[in-house]
């Protein structure tokens, strides 16, 4: 028997990994996925073939060798963050990273972060700062807050409120707001591990006011008002206003609210704004940065300042705190915000117009000319845990696959840059709300390809 060195073996037909990695079809990966990592995929390519021919399988040849490496490099530039088109009618869609952040604002920060900055240094003194440059003063002029402190995500901000605020006394939450939200994310946990007590009160429809007093007591520190997120309870429900609440509660009880969506001073249909909690009484305020507001993933805390500087003091701050491009990011938001010239991405969606839609909608079909292909109405929503029964007038074009709806989502995927769509009734949706300018060429391509 042939041992797998032998010349007589199929083995000896396998080709080295540095000649897989010379081929014209090969090295063009390198820029997308770094030459070691294409060499380790040709690595496991040739393992996987020596395993099935140890298994009996015929030796399949250079060519398909070079074709299985490719086909791997392919899957593994899919897995990047990579730019694609948004055709679900949902705007701040989380698995497609929530907000687009507003072009002028990513080019106005682009020097502060390909050189070195102030993010720590006051230039005055020459000496260490604090972290978050002038975002305190553009949040306090856009909302009223006395201060603010930000974090990396929304979750560490209400963690980062629980843990040192909370911590070994008891938080009181009406039973219809201990929620989940995507990822796993749920409040009671969130409490345990804070090392706050959950106190519940209400019920899941109806939380009166006197059911939140007759749970104070001397080891309360906190009430607690959830965001419902990503679902609402209808019919037959009542709760507190939250300016009610801040009246019933004796001096001492920190009322926070876990906003959520980021929602600042927009009117957003189903939402109350951060502003509005501020004036209504609450003394800290949780939000997303990269929700409605359209700017990067942060979790921010505003409110009352012995609150936020209790905050900035304990130690759990600096693991939760993020770096200069966050900071820069947020800082020339909020001055375009205050400005008048950027707006948020709730404001975007308010401005749509649905005719403006229809018509570019109807271009491209007409452009394309396919009787697979026409314009049907499809309501667009905001997305990302905000205004959950909320539906936003938009348009769509609707294709009728020449095979199933699945197999054209898959190679609408499959596109560069990737389509993502939805189905409905056998059809596939191309929703236009949140797709861009210039993207409407890349979308009438694709579809002349595919149908």
């Amino acid at each position: 028997m042939a041992s797998p060195d032998s010349e007589s073996s199929p083995f000896s037909a396998l080709p080295q990994v540095e000649r897989l990695l010379a081929e014209p079809g090969v090295t063009r990966w390198f820029a997308l996925l770094s030459r070691p990592l294409v060499a380790r995929l040709a690595s496991e390519v040739l393992e996987d073939l020596r395993s099935r021919l140890r298994a009996g399988a015929p030796f399949p040849g250079p060519e398909s060798v070079t074709a299985a490496l490719e086909a791997a490099c392919r899957a593994a530039r899919r897995r990047r963050v990579s730019p694609l088109v948004n055709a679900t009618g949902v705007v701040l869609h989380t698995n497609m990273g929530r907000a687009p952040l507003p072009v002028s604002v990513w080019d106005a920060a682009r020097d502060v972060n390909t050189g070195y900055s102030n993010l720590e240094l006051e230039l005055d003194s020459g000496k260490r700062g604090r972290r978050n440059g002038i975002v305190p003063e553009l949040l306090s002029l856009l909302l009223g807050a006395e201060s603010s402190l930000v974090v990396n995500n929304n979750a560490a901000a209400v963690f980062l409120t629980l843990t040192a605020l909370a911590r070994d006394r008891e938080v009181i939450v009406s039973r219809g707001e201990q929620v989940q939200i995507g990822g796993g994310f749920r409040i009671p946990e969130i409490l345990a591990l804070s090392g706050a007590r959950l106190v519940e009160v209400g019920t899941t429809n109806i939380t009166r006011l006197s059911d939140y007093t007759a749970a104070l007591g001397p080891a309360t520190a906190m009430v607690l008002v959830v965001h419902s997120s990503n679902f609402r309870i209808r019919g037959f429900t009542g709760r507190p206003s939250l300016a009610e609440l801040s009246a019933a509660l004796p001096p001492g009880v920190i009322l926070a609210v876990d906003q959520g969506s980021g929602a600042t001073t927009e009117a957003l249909p189903g939402e109350h704004s951060v502003a509005h909690y501020l004036r209504s009484g609450a003394h800290l305020v949780c939000f997303s940065g990269d929700k409605v507001l359209a700017g990067p993933q942060a979790g921010i805390v505003v409110g009352r300042r012995e609150l936020i500087d209790a905050l900035y003091a304990h130690p759990l701050n600096r693991t939760f705190r993020p770096g200069k491009t966050v900071y820069s990011l947020l800082e020339e938001l909020l001055v375009q915000r205050l400005n008048g010239s950027a707006s948020g991405a709730a404001e975007d969606l308010l401005a749509l117009d649905p005719r403006a839609i229809r018509q570019r909608a109807r271009r491209l079909v007409g452009s394309i000319g396919s009787p697979r292909l026409r314009v049907v109405e499809a309501p667009a929503t905001t997305g990302g845990g905000s205004s959950p029964d909320e539906r936003f007038p938009s348009w769509a074009v609707e294709v009728q696959p020449p095979g199933r709806p699945e197999d054209l989502l898959a190679a609408l995927r499959d596109q560069e840059p990737p389509i993502v769509g939805t189905i409905s009734s056998g059809r596939v949706l191309l929703n236009l709300a949140a797709v861009r300018t210039r993207e409407l060429p890349h979308l009438r391509e694709a579809l002349r390809r595919l149908l």
